[in-house]
């Protein structure tokens, strides 16, 4: 009987040992049109800051409004419990459909935290910190002006300082000072940064983004200020900013606008049309969209770089990575582009 035991622990052990050696296998597994992109991972690692592997849940109507930012899936109407509920189909849908994200990045503006949308909309923040995940919390600014600028200074600053104090000791919680500050030049952006680090000096430094210039779409000349030293940085770019490039053009986009500081970066928006049927996996790469997708994922993967897709969900919008379906708090998602799914996850250092 003991001779049984020491021969099945010796086979257990030669089992485990071999399996250890195939999760380091990190090779892209192939995928076809009957296989989803929720496939077993071969490796379980992480790429670039915080681990963040993510996508944006984002409001239908865009997270430019002029009132409360109301991601999809939630109403107006909701309570703090049925707000919750929701979150928890919804959050549940993208741990399924992507595996390996944990990471969702949710918009606030004055408006959704000055006024009752905040004590139900804290609801679903919570759930999908209850769920394991990590939370982006990123100010849009209003649709009526879009200009790049803070719309109200005041309001702004209250803003803030509500939504650290619900959030500033919850490790798992980001926070993105402003979205797309195209309207200031780089002098200007810094002050705005160095008055919000002054402001909220107790929140960890890696758990604060900072938006690169333009459309968040530089971070070079914030992440050389030795005054933000440990602040991540918040980077854009999207296919559609270049009519025509090869994949390696994209690569070097990619760490242009990135310079020295990719170990800070998370890429915060980056995405292309998913309900055009384009195949991200195994499509030509003469196509401009597909090259950026496959360039983007060979940068965060071999670069080690953290992204979060624009958007994971967003009703009616062509970019949107999963489907809606369902009503009430009976939500179901669903997978638009599977091909598009498993670049993500590629770069996220998965598969």
């Amino acid at each position: 009987m003991r001779k049984q035991k020491l021969l099945v622990a010796a086979f257990l052990l030669t089992t485990f040992l071999n399996a250890c050696e195939n999760d380091e296998i990190a090779t892209p597994v192939e995928t076809t049109a009957e296989t989803p992109a929720t496939i077993e991972d071969q490796s379980n690692a992480r790429v670039g800051a915080a681990g963040i592997s993510g996508i944006n849940w984002a409001d239908g109507r865009d997270n430019f409004v002029d009132s409360w930012v109301i991601p999809s899936g939630l109403t107006s109407s909701d309570t703090y419990s049925s707000a919750s509920a929701k979150a928890n189909a919804i959050i549940s849908g993208f741990q399924n459909r992507m595996t390996g994200v944990n990471t969702v990045r949710l918009p606030i503006n004055p408006p959704s935290v000055a006024e009752r949308w905040w004590g139900i909309y804290t609801g679903a923040i919570d759930m999908t910190l209850n769920k394991g995940m990590k939370v982006i919390l990123g100010c849009w600014e209003s649709n009526s002006s879009k200009d790049g600028r803070i719309d109200n200074t005041a309001a702004f600053w209250r803003m803030w300082t509500t939504v650290i104090n619900k959030y500033g000791r919850n490790n798992n919680v980001y926070f993105e000072v402003f979205n797309e500050p195209h309207g200031y030049n780089l002098s200007q952006l810094k002050s705005i940064y160095v008055e919000f680090l002054s402001r909220f000096p107790n929140v960890p430094r890696g758990r604060i983004l900072l938006s690169g210039t333009g459309f968040s779409e530089n971070v070079t000349g914030i992440g050389a200020d030795s005054r933000f030293n440990g602040c991540l940085l918040s980077l854009h770019n999207y296919a559609y900013w270049a009519s025509k490039r090869s994949t390696a053009a994209w690569e070097s986009d990619w760490r242009s606008r990135m310079g020295n500081y990719k170990n800070r970066v998370v890429v915060t928006e980056f995405g292309a049309p998913m309900n055009s049927g384009k195949d991200y996996q195994n499509g030509p790469q003469s196509d401009n969209e597909i090259a950026y997708i496959v360039a983007a994922s060979n940068v965060f993967r071999n670069d080690q770089v953290a992204s979060v897709y624009w958007p994971g969900l967003r009703d009616n919008d062509s970019y949107s990575l999963l489907r809606r379906g369902g009503s009430g708090n009976n939500i179901t998602i669903s997978t638009v582009n599977t091909r598009g799914a498993f670049r993500v996850r590629y770069g996220w250092g998965l598969l």
